[in-house]
């Protein structure tokens, strides 16, 4: 028995440590235009590590609208962004 629950907490660990490996970075930036109607953000955002992009402008789809509920205008946010059907979209604000 003592082998099953060895076993047991082995593999919840490598669980534990493979989702850290792939937890989304997130990157800072400052909202620059919500536009509701096309469900599209601009934001001035510092390097995006994961896309391999410098830091820039641009324009990005959101995941879901609830999202824009979070991004005002001149606002400081940190982010997700990941390529969803080949468009940068954020996936995540906090």
């Amino acid at each position: 028995m003592k082998s099953i629950i060895t076993f047991a907490t082995a593999a919840t660990f490598a669980v534990v440590l493979a989702s850290a490996a792939f937890a989304a970075e997130f990157t800072k930036g400052t909202v620059k235009k919500v536009d509701a109607k096309a469900k599209k953000v601009t934001l001035i955002h510092e390097e995006l590590k994961d896309l391999g992009m410098p830091a820039m402008t641009m324009v990005f789809r959101v995941k879901d609208d609830a999202m824009l509920d979070k991004l005002k205008e001149g606002a400081s946010i940190e982010f997700v962004a990941k390529r969803v059907e080949g468009k940068l979209t954020v996936t995540e604000v906090k």
